[in-house]
């Protein structure tokens, strides 16, 4: 199945740096799923009744989903291309995405939106970690 990452990263006209286009077509798209589901998981946790028990699981799924989207725009812009930049992104990313998943598996049990967001947080730390494997 294509997707408009995968047309997207094919239609570049330069070298993509040596990235591997695979692992980058994936991180890109679980940024992306991840900074929505986080947003979502927020706003229901806004709609709960005890929403002054989810205030650090509103945060932080708010801060994920800043930095997720920031990754996947990151992730999007090839030319002047630096390592160092997509590297600690990647990490911060990674880490912010643990530390959500961590949170929201906390309320998993009576918060349905946050099982279904930490899941989505557990693969987009995967994909920034299998993609910085990749860099050189």
């Amino acid at each position: 199945m294509t997707t408009t990452v995968k047309d997207m990263l094919h239609t570049y006209p330069a070298d993509l740096g040596g990235v591997d286009p695979a692992a980058l077509e994936r991180c890109i798209e679980e940024c992306a799923a991840c900074a929505q589901a986080c947003t979502a998981c927020a706003d229901a946790c806004l709609a709960e009744g005890a929403v002054g028990d989810l205030t650090r699981c509103i945060r932080t799924d708010m801060d994920c989903a800043d930095i997720c989207a920031a990754t996947a725009s990151v992730l999007s812009r090839h030319t002047g291309y630096d390592v160092h930049v997509t590297r600690a992104q990647l990490e911060a990313c990674a880490t912010v995405c643990a530390a959500c998943a961590e949170e929201c598996e906390r309320h998993a049990d009576a918060h349905e939106h946050c099982r279904v967001c930490a899941q989505a947080c557990r693969r987009c730390a995967d994909a920034c970690r299998a993609l910085l494997r990749t860099l050189a």
